[in-house]
Order: structure tokens, then C-alpha cells, then sequence
């Protein structure tokens, strides 16, 4: 009879195990979310994922998650201010959202808290897979964030900036969002803090009703000892399209995943994506992209600045279900490589089962250009500044598709800033 023994646990598993028996009575919830908790837990104690699950071949979580922090070592006081001016910002801080919550037409919102106490976020609450580590670590120990519920026919004026914001510690935060039918809106995601190795889960689950229109912004800045664990789900109705934008600019060990599925004839769903990265750090976008019901579309556009000694992942998995007929799909990832010593892995993955589609995927690495770079100099701009035109042009085309004069011109901000650090 063979015997197979279990690995001898790491001592971030066995501070997540110990922290969750000691957190367990604080945390809100009635009997069906402390069941999933208990599930999410049991997960954990078989251990946090390795190269050897094939969807975390690049990104070894248990090796690298080598420190968990403990709860409540920082607190941030105060919201920050929007990227978007004039937008209404719903802040959750230190993993706790506010009491007092802003007054949007079309829009009612909700303390996450309060639905893991009545249960009706229990569902929800589900994994995605048998190997969703984020997931189960967010289920585990979330214990607030907001649900924002926007009505029928809603068109919002302004935007909406739900922050997510520690100074160290733990944080774990979940934010849920219905769009209803033919609503339109734009959402930022923002995730940011300050301190030493913070160690924050964030887990984004939106609705998108029958000819909605929803732009959702992901713009992560984590401090460079932080480990950032993220995941986006979202289900798109008939005819609804969403445009997700994703910028990572900050993180020691950052991965961000993207779970999305067309449930009605139609939808439409683009995925940008800006990775810069730089340092010693390590980050990973991870999409899976569900086409399960005939005539809908999808683009997905990733580009990758990378210097220092940083290490980037771009996993892509699009699957056409066989009944989903006149899918039209198409993924490129493009990485510009600055240092010699830094490194991009890129897995794109189609899986076909329908006939009658249009597919495709690809990939590029470079360098920058020499003789764009002296074309430059020769006008009169130094080297540090042509390369910098240069690498911004790279990542700035992907901005400008966003067609929104205010978005551009905040991200291309958020961009200036990366650069006057890392350029």
C-alpha cells in the first residue's frame, strides 16, 4: 500500500491556519458563510498552490509567499483622492468599509458586512476552480467591502472609486457591483497603501445587465514590499459591453486574476492591460475568458514594460464552449524589455470546441528600438529622455483606446509618475 505524506506546511500556511482560528469569532457571518469559510480554510490546510498546478506554473505561491503579516499592524485614516475628479469615492479601509455612505442617483449601496451577516453573499462566496487559492484566502477572511447596486436605465454622471487601502498588516476585502439592464457607468478599482510587507486579498465580483455599457478600471499601486492577491469575476448579459482596464505599478508579489463569461448573445468584453514592473518583484495577470453562448466578441490587449531584475506572467486562457457559434476572439501580448536581467513568460491558450468561429492569439518581446533612439537624440533630446518617449508611446497606445479624454489624460498621469521613479 503506498502512502503519500503530507508536505510539511510552510510558515505563511501555518500563520494563515493559526490566524484564522484566532479571527474566526470577529469575522461577520451567518451559518452558511461560516460553512464556506470553513471550506476556504480546509483548502488552505492542503496547501497554497506550487509550479506543479499548472495554472500557477509561473507564479509558486507557496515558495513565494514566504511572510504573512499580522492583522491591524498600520491603519490609514483617511480616504485618498479620486483619480477621476469629481468622482464618488467608497472607501474601505484597514478591510472595513464606512458607516457613512454617499448619496449617488441610481445607486444603492450596501456594507459588505452586513450582507455576510444575513447571508445573502453566501453564494457568491463559491470558488471558481479547484485550484482558486485567492479565492479561498479572500473567502477565509473577508469581512467587508461594499455591494453597489445600480439601477435599470441608469446613466452615472460621475464615476464611482471604490479604494482599498492598509498601512501593513492583513487586509481582506471583497467588492460586488450589479449593473442593471441598459445602465451605463464607470467604476475605478483602486488598490493602494503604505508600510512594510502588507499582505492584502481582493476579490471584485460584478454583474453586467442586458445592454449595459460598464468601464471598469483596476489601478494597482501597492508599496514594493507588499504581496497583492486579486481576482476580477464578471458575468456579461445580451448585448452588454464591458471594457476592463488593468494597470499594475506596484507589489513585491502581485497577482492579478481575470475570470469572465458571456452569458447572453451579444456581449461584448475588452480587456486592457498595462503591467510595469521593475525592482525585484514578481507579477502575474491570469485571465480565463468563458465564450458560452453564440455571437459575442472579445479583444485583449496586454503590454509590459520590464526593468531591473522584475519578473512578469501574462496567462490567457480563452475558451469557446460548442454551443458558441460566431465567437470572434482575438488576445496579443507585447513585452518591451529594458534590462537584461529581467524576464516576461507569456501563456496564450485557445480551447475550441465550436466550428464556426474566428480566433486568434500572439505574442511579441523586444527591445527598444536603436534607431527610433537615435532618431531622437539627433533632434537634440538626451538618451534618458528619448527612451522615455519611447516606452511611453509603447504603453500609452493601449490608454488612448479607452476614448475618454479624462481617463487617458489620469492613467497617462499614473504613468508619469511610474516613469520619474523607474525611468
Amino acid at each position: 500500500m503506498n502512502m503519500h505524506a503530507q508536505p510539511q506546511r510552510t510558515l505563511a500556511e501555518t500563520a494563515l491556519i493559526d490566524a484564522f482560528g484566532e479571527r474566526l469569532s470577529l469575522l461577520p457571518g451567518d451559518r452558511a458563510v461560516m460553512v464556506k469559510r470553513d471550506d476556504a480554510i480546509e483548502a488552505i490546510k492542503h496547501g497554497l498552490p506550487t509550479r506543479r498546478v499548472e495554472s500557477w506554473h509561473y507564479t509558486d505561491l507557496r515558495r513565494l509567499l514566504t511572510k504573512v503579516p499580522a492583522f491591524e499592524a498600520g491603519a490609514v485614516t483617511k480616504a485618498l483622492a479620486p483619480i477621476l475628479e469629481g468622482s464618488a469615492v467608497l472607501p474601505v479601509l484597514n478591510g472595513l468599509s464606512q458607516t457613512k455612505l454617499p448619496e449617488i442617483d441610481g445607486v444603492a449601496v450596501q456594507r459588505l458586512s452586513e450582507k455576510l451577516t444575513d447571508g445573502s453573499v453566501a453564494p457568491g462566496l463559491d470558488p471558481y476552480g479547484s485550484d482558486d487559492a485567492i479565492g479561498a484566502l479572500n473567502t477565509a477572511f473577508v469581512a467587508d467591502g461594499y455591494f453597489v447596486d445600480i439601477a435599470d436605465g441608469a446613466e452615472l454622471e460621475k464615476p464611482i472609486e471604490l479604494q482599498n487601502l492598509q498601512a501593513g498588516g492583513q487586509s481582506h476585502v471583497r467588492l460586488l457591483a450589479r449593473v442593471g439592464a441598459g445602465a451605463k457607468a464607470v467604476i475605478v478599482e483602486r488598490q493602494a497603501g503604505e508600510g512594510d510587507e502588507a499582505l492584502a486579498s481582493s476579490v471584485s465580483q460584478l454583474v453586467v445587465g442586458d445592454r449595459a455599457e460598464v468601464t471598469w478600471l483596476i489601478v494597482q499601486e501597492q508599496p514594493e514590499t507588499a504581496t497583492h492577491l486579486a481576482q476580477f469575476k464578471a458575468h456579461i448579459g445580451k448585448d452588454a459591453k464591458l471594457t476592463l482596464f488593468v494597470m499594475n505599478a506596484g507589489g513585491k508579489l502581485v497577482r492579478q486574476e481575470v475570470v469572465v463569461r458571456t452569458t447572453g448573445e451579444g456581449a461584448d468584453f475588452k480587456l486592457r492591460g498595462i503591467n510595469l514592473l521593475a525592482g525585484d518583484t514578481h507579477t502575474d495577470t491570469t485571465m480565463v475568458l468563458d465564450h458560452a453562448v453564440p455571437h459575442t466578441t472579445s479583444t485583449e490587449v496586454i503590454r509590459n514594460v520590464v526593468t531591473g531584475k522584475a519578473r512578469g506572467v501574462f496567462q490567457g486562457r480563452i475558451n469557446v464552449h460548442q454551443y458558441a457559434q460566431k465567437t470572434n476572439a482575438k488576445m496579443a501580448c507585447n513585452t518591451l524589455l529594458l534590462s537584461d536581467d529581467g524576464e516576461f513568460s507569456t501563456k496564450p491558450e485557445l480551447e475550441i470546441f465550436a466550428d464556426d468561429v474566428v480566433c486568434g492569439h500572439g505574442a511579441t518581446v523586444t527591445e527598444i528600438d536603436h534607431d527610433h533612439l537615435f532618431y531622437l537624440m539627433a533632434r537634440g533630446i538626451d538618451e534618458k529622455s528619448a527612451r522615455g518617449l519611447l516606452v511611453k508611446a509603447f504603453v500609452a497606445e493601449v490608454i488612448e483606446e479607452l476614448d475618454d479624454e479624462a481617463l487617458v489624460e489620469a492613467l497617462e498621469a499614473r504613468l508619469d509618475g511610474w516613469f520619474s521613479t523607474h525611468g
